[in-house]
């Protein structure tokens, strides 16, 4: 038997339009094997499993990744109404330049009506557990180039063709090329308009201690006097606010005010997903937004260096400097 969770892991399973991925199951192991055996053609496994293989391989390396903090492989079972119908996951988990390869077998029946469906749907819920759970930066495939409609599957959902190597595996003694195809954390972010809605998480976030510590006013700004001034922008033609989010879950703001004759900027990252490349990110696609021509300021407080480092890389120059205060201009 298995453990049923992984210790690296919050959150052990994720379910989206009928499928789920749970902690790789020891109930699933022959009909993985099978599977693992009909397609042998594309996996990098020189010879068929056995059942001894298979139960051996289960009790000394699967049962070992639970208990690790920071394992090499995190493989799940693949389900459709608690049926197993593939399994998969993250493998060769670089943790410190923070990427992994894809590693996506289904059950063979299903592969000639089903292959770009599931392929897809495992993806998307694989991508929670890498950009949100481990805070992963890339994934990638790596696949022989046997099977074309695999790209069309990946390609469908942000994946860039990367690299092509050329005649680099032996197969049925002649070379082949691998296709490595790989999505980054950006692609899953979203920069949208400001709504109604958000007057509470952008009220949680202005009163964030860091946010207030790093602010011109550092008091703590109360629930009536944040209303008013929310109604007061929402509309309002000369500020520009938009909400970041990733999978739909907001993750940070970026305000825009025009003064005179430049927008300045003022933004925030919820706390949870800072240091991890967003503040740059955030500042860049609301920049797209602007109109073309525009003089863009920014008021960064020198304890900011975080702040101050990124608008220095995204090519802003410093105007002037008090004791307290850095200003950052761009013309875009």
């Amino acid at each position: 038997m298995l453990p049923s969770e992984y210790i690296c892991l919050k959150n052990q399973s994720y379910e989206q339009n009928g499928f789920s991925i749970v902690p790789i199951r020891y109930e699933d192991r022959l009909e993985i094997m099978k599977w693992r055996n009909d397609q042998i053609y594309h996996l990098r496994q020189d010879k068929p499993l056995t059942e001894k293989d298979q139960n051996l391989y289960f009790k000394n390396t699967i049962a070992k990744l639970f208990q690790k903090e920071n394992p090499n492989q995190i493989l799940f079972s693949f389900l459709r109404e608690n049926i197993c119908i593939g399994y998969g996951g993250l493998v060769h988990i670089n943790w410190i330049d923070k990427n992994a390869e894809i590693s996506f077998v289904i059950d063979t029946k299903l592969e000639s009506e089903y292959f770009i469906t599931l392929w897809r749907s495992f993806i998307t819920l694989l991508e929670k557990v890498a950009f949100e759970e481990i805070l992963l930066h890339k994934i990638f495939t790596y696949a022989y180039d046997l099977r074309p409609q695999l790209y069309d599957a990946i390609e469908k959902i942000g994946f860039d063709k990367e690299a092509v190597l050329k005649e680099h595996c032996l197969f049925n003694k002649k070379f082949i090329d691998v296709i490595i195809h790989s999505k980054t954390i950006n692609k899953c972010l979203n920069l949208r308009k400001l709504k109604k809605k958000d007057i509470r998480i952008l009220f949680d976030w202005v009163n964030n201690i860091s946010v207030r510590d790093n602010s011109i006013n550092t008091d703590q700004i109360k629930w009536l006097d944040h209303k008013k001034w929310f109604l007061s922008r929402i509309n309002e033609q000369n500020c520009k606010i938009f909400i970041l989010e990733l999978f739909d879950v907001p993750i940070g703001q970026i305000r825009f005010e025009y003064n005179a004759n430049f927008w300045e900027i003022d933004y925030s990252i919820n706390s949870k997903y800072r240091s991890r490349g967003f503040g740059r990110k955030l500042i860049e696609m609301g920049i797209k937004k602007l109109q073309k021509q525009s003089l863009i300021k920014a008021s960064v407080k020198k304890q900011n260096i975080s702040s101050c480092k990124i608008f220095e890389k995204l090519g802003f120059k410093k105007e002037s400097n008090t004791d307290k205060m850095n200003i950052y201009t761009k013309i875009i």
